[in-house]
């Protein structure tokens, strides 16, 4: 790709023409004059793989196959765009495009979560660059703030609502009184969620996208199966009821913060003041907030998926690679997770090591003193109550005979609040398990 000809001519091959691909395929044709103008290179198509070709690419000039490895493959394309999702064969195809000397942008989080430091090698090995802006937060460009915009600054936290899936649902249980699993169904019709829901619902595509903001942030390497990940399917309309009476939202977050024990990485639900900017996004809308040394807290928001907010994403890593090309620079100033030198040595913090704040909401029984039990047991394993809410039986009619006490206590570390749980749930005076939510307050974060 030396030669002069590829200068003036990025060959582009597109595997996947699903939502975000069609959505490419037609953000890269409908744009094609005013992007050639931009990036003083023509961004050409020249060749896609789709399962099912549609008839309108049959005299669209470009060359169509069901077989993605025959782009991968193709000596006439420079730039392979896998947009197929999963593991295999997409795997497989971006290493086989890499061995072949190409470039590749992808939208696949999952497989850059947890194939990406194979892929990343192969890549630095072969002198092609992989690009995966699309992968986190569509159209939110997040990943070239990371390397580049804030590449001054030392990160030392980031919180994200990074699922706009469980971020709708959680919107519309606390706006409307509604119970999870009819938002979860509503959610699941307006095609917000998939058939099955678990990766959006239990937090694994979060968690996906949480080690690729970490991995850029910290220069971990990228540390999926070491991300603690918590869904929202237990959250009830009563906790958010009782959060915003304390004067906070709860909120799905991927959080990653470095501490002088080693870095967080956590996804689960979150207790956050209703004053800040993150705690007032809504329904699909992602956002991140991010703390840098110098730079203080900024926020990113916007489309976090949707075909023309991803395949925005996904044109300007192409956009990016072409402008390299053209200076026959491969991008080697920026390295794919914004480290040249990754820090293997940092520890990554089992969730029981993190402190944090903490929501209790406990079943008990309507007797004199369960309340002095209760704080006795906090006491004993130094846990501090800042606030208190204890309804009158009857408060829930489902259970006439159930007291609900809310409390919401101080930071403390995890492991102690474990064992506080446990006592609190052996206790004669309480009716059965106790839900536990984090509180967070983000130092600098907008107010």
């Amino acid at each position: 790709m030396s030669q002069d000809s590829d200068k003036h001519e990025l060959k582009i091959g597109i595997c996947g023409l699903g939502t975000v691909g069609g959505g490419t395929f037609n953000l890269l044709r409908s744009k094609h004059a005013e992007l050639t103008r931009r990036v003083g290179m023509n961004l050409n198509i020249t060749h896609v793989a789709t399962r099912n070709p549609a008839d309108s690419l049959k005299n669209s000039g470009v060359k169509v196959s069901t077989d993605v490895f025959a782009v991968a493959n193709d000596p006439g394309v420079d730039l392979v765009v896998e947009l197929i999702g999963g593991f295999e064969p997409a795997l497989e195809l971006v290493l086989k495009a890499i061995e072949n000397g190409k470039h590749v942008v992808t939208a696949n989080k999952a497989l850059i979560a947890v194939h990406g430091n194979e892929i990343f090698a192969a890549a630095r090995k072969k002198g092609v660059v992989v690009a995966y802006e699309s992968a986190v937060a569509g159209g939110i460009p997040i990943i070239k703030a990371l390397r580049e915009g804030l590449a001054a600054n030392s990160i030392q936290w980031l919180a994200g609502i990074i699922n706009g899936t469980s971020n709708y649902i959680l919107t519309e249980m606390g706006e409307n009184n509604r119970d999870f699993p009819d938002v979860l169904k509503e959610a699941q019709a307006k095609g917000y969620a998939e058939a099955d829901p678990t990766f959006d619902i239990e937090g694994i595509d979060a968690a996906h996208k949480l080690a690729i903001l970490a991995a850029n942030a910290f220069g971990t390497g990228l540390d999926f199966d070491r991300v603690y990940t918590e869904g929202i399917s237990h959250i009830t309309t009563s906790d958010i009821a009782y959060a915003e009476e304390l004067g906070y939202r709860i909120k799905h977050l991927g959080i990653s913060r470095i501490t002088e024990q080693g870095i967080e990485l956590r996804v689960h639900p979150t207790l956050i003041s209703d004053q800040t900017l993150i705690a007032n996004v809504n329904g699909v809308m992602n956002a991140v907030v991010v703390k840098g040394d110098s730079s203080g807290s900024t926020l990113y928001y916007g489309a976090g998926a949707g075909a023309e907010a991803t395949a925005s994403s996904v044109v300007a890593d192409v956009i990016d690679i072409a402008r390299s090309n053209r200076e026959s620079c491969q991008q080697a100033l920026i390295p794919p997770l914004a480290f040249d030198k990754l820090q293997g040595e940092m520890r990554i913090l089992d969730i029981e090591e993190i402190e944090s704040g903490y929501y209790l909401r406990i079943p008990a029984k309507d007797e004199v003193g369960v309340m002095a039990g209760i704080s006795q047991v906090l006491t004993d394993y130094g846990i501090n109550i800042e606030a208190v809410i204890q309804k009158e039986p009857g408060y829930d009619e489902s259970e006439p005979n159930i007291v609900p006490v809310v409390i919401l206590t101080a930071p403390t570390v995890e492991k102690n609040m474990n064992v506080a749980i446990k006592a609190i749930e052996e206790m004669s005076e309480v009716a059965g398990k106790v839900t536990r939510i984090r509180v967070e307050h983000f130092d600098g974060e907008n107010e």
